[in-house]
């Protein structure tokens, strides 16, 4: 029978981009900004590992001190986003640059002045913000003096911190995340750059590992207390707030029929996304974490209220980030590629990036389905892109096909996921502009719409420039998703 379902997004629906401020905001050392977490990472190369430098050292490139100058350049980065038709800008706002060492007595005033300034910009133009407030740039001193998030008084600075923000911003903010990938604290390569960790190893960020499963999971609890306190707190201040968790949903399939994979699949679905998600959208830690804690030796030290807490800050709406999939085999002796800070096995199915992450659009619609019959909560696809090197042409053009048919694929699977049921209500592709890779550290893996003139050494002019992708996505705004092609 033929499919006469029509395919088509709601009316309203949030198209946009997402960026980070540790990777595009760059003025690392002005209006009072502390260092952060990133600010100390130096940069790599898919082949040569970022080095994290407690000291900073001369003449060495730290990509997100400029990054690409938003700093500077927010009004026309803003105006270009306009352009494009964005209905909504997902941004983070630089903790260190509100509280300097994260524990200071009181916020920088002219930190939340830049904010006031984007945020004015942003609403000139009707873009809708949508505010990461805790999005891998911690500032480094509670790293220093506390080991970031395995300190249960780190909580009380990030309410504080976010206290700050919902009185500030409470007429100009509608949609908040607490925390970006929450659940790459169950990794132990994500202790620095989610926790805030000091790691172990040589000090290289690829091997800045925290090996004691006790100490992250101490963690991610002291970061599920404080995003359901700043749930709770963000609803006391302004009622009509939305306040959202954000995942980096990890699709994982069973390598082949054998019950083996199946249920290895399954555990890492659960432990990798939902452990987080479970706690964060329904308020209690699931029946699988408790089994994985009890089999692991790992006791979560909890305040008498903290069971409270939880139940009580519940976010109201749940967004991931999704770029590709993996298999997972209860068989050692397979061949592994990369994606977003996590490996896999190869399908044999799907090609791959330059990068190795491996490009599987259904796994989009799979994602969504699964994640919408768990929760049936409003979702939001708020990272999703294709890392490439782009060629600039003699006439200054940047034909990234390659980059359209990536997006366009992606797009069509969200489609079908709208028509089997699933509420979802935006779209932010990752790196709209042109940034610094968190993981490299580099600036040739380019996700934008917008070109930046950089390259990896830090050099270039920062002028900005528009790729083919960038009228394409216009267009697709345009038309609320009915012309891809």
């Amino acid at each position: 029978m033929k499919n006469t379902t029509k395919l088509e997004f709601p009316q309203g629906f949030l198209w946009g981009g997402a960026t980070a401020a540790n990777q595009f905001e760059g003025g690392y050392n002005e209006a009072g900004k502390g260092l952060s977490t990133a600010d100390v990472i130096t940069a790599g190369t898919h082949t040569t590992s970022r080095r994290i430098t407690p000291i900073l050292e001369e003449g060495v490139n730290y990509p997100s001190h400029e990054a690409i100058d938003f700093f500077h350049h927010y009004q026309e980065d803003i105006r270009l986003f306009a352009e494009m038709g964005f209905k909504v800008f997902r941004m983070s706002i630089a903790w260190s640059r509100i509280f300097p060492n994260g524990d200071d007595a009181e916020p920088n005033e002219q930190g939340l002045q830049f904010y006031d300034r984007v945020f004015a910009e942003l609403k000139k133009y009707n873009i809708e913000p949508l505010v990461t407030i805790s999005h891998y740039e911690a500032p480094f001193h509670l790293t220093q003096k506390y080991n970031g998030w395995s300190d249960r008084r780190v909580v009380d600075f990030y309410v504080r911190y976010c206290e700050v923000l919902f009185n500030r911003y409470k007429d100009v903010v509608k949609y908040w995340l607490t925390f970006n990938e929450i659940n790459i604290l169950t990794l132990s390569f994500g202790a620095f750059m989610a926790g805030a960790m000091m790691p172990e190893g040589n000090g290289e960020l690829a091997h800045a590992t925290v090996k004691d499963e006790q100490v992250l999971y101490q963690a991610l609890h002291h970061q599920f207390i404080a995003s359901a306190k700043a749930v709770k707190l963000g609803h006391e201040i302004n009622k009509d707030f939305k306040i959202g968790c954000m995942i980096a949903y990890m699709c994982s399939y069973p390598l082949t029929c054998h019950p083996d994979d199946i249920l290895l699949a399954q555990q890492k679905d659960n432990l990798s996304n939902f452990l987080c998600s479970d706690v964060q959208v329904r308020g209690a830690y699931p029946g699988f974490a408790k089994r994985y804690f009890r089999d692991h030796n790992i006791q979560i030290k909890m305040q008498e209220e903290d069971e409270d807490i939880l139940k009580e800050g519940c976010v109201d709406f749940y967004t991931f980030s999704y770029y590709s999939s993996t298999c997972v085999s209860a068989d050692p002796n397979q061949e592994k590629v990369g994606g977003n800070l996590s490996m896999g096995l190869k399908n044999p199915h799907l090609k791959a990036s330059a990068w190795d992450w491996q490009i599987d659009p259904q796994g989009l619609r799979w994602s969504l389905n699964n994640i919408y019959n768990r929760y049936e909560i409003p979702l939001m696809v708020v990272e999703n892109g294709l890392g490439a090197v782009d060629t600039v042409e003699e006439d200054g053009s940047i034909h990234d096909d390659y980059r359209i048919d990536y997006l366009k694929q992606h797009i069509e699977q969200m489609k079908e996921a709208i028509a089997d049921g699933v509420d979802l209500i935006g779209y932010t592709p990752w790196g709209c502009i042109d940034l610094v890779s968190a993981g490299t550290g580099e600036m040739k893996k380019r996700y934008g719409f917008i070109y930046v003139d950089k390259d990896n050494e830090g050099k270039g002019t920062l002028a900005r420039s528009r790729k083919k992708s960038f009228y394409w996505y216009k267009n697709v705004i345009e038309t609320n998703g009915e012309q891809l092609d």
